[in-house]
């Protein structure tokens, strides 16, 4: 059973960057799909960013692109969401999902058999 335990989250100032982590237990290998998802107060579920496990190009969601970069360790079985500039719209809980296989789709939430429990991103004004 894939397990997914998010850290990082906190509160920072507008500008500010974070680095959320997702330590990822019970792969089978290394042919999945990470993404990372948000959801604000009574927004729906938001894409973010999505990479393959063992590289490849990674995807943004717009509002991100270029303030957020995704990677991945193997050796720590670790994905990361690196966050800079940070605005106050960015303020939601943050996921990380893995679907098994290589998605084509992985924006979709539909795509991801596992979440973890989030990790909460305040960005003060």
């Amino acid at each position: 059973q894939v397990q997914l335990v998010e850290s990082g989250g906190g509160l920072v100032q507008a500008g500010g960057s974070l680095r959320l982590s997702c330590a990822a237990s019970g792969l089978t290998s290394w042919k999945y799909t990470m993404g990372w998802f948000r959801q604000a107060p009574g927004k729906e579920r938001e894409f973010a960013a999505c990479i393959r496990w063992n590289g490849g190009a990674p995807y943004y969601q717009d509002s991100v692109k270029g303030r957020v970069t995704i990677s991945s360790d193997n050796a720590k079985n670790t994905v990361y969401l690196q966050m800079n500039s940070l605005k106050p719209e960015d303020t939601a809980v943050y996921s990380c999902a893995a679907a098994s296989g290589y998605s084509a789709r992985c924006g979709s939430p539909a795509e991801y058999a596992y979440w973890g429990q989030g990790t909460q991103v305040t960005v003060s004004s």
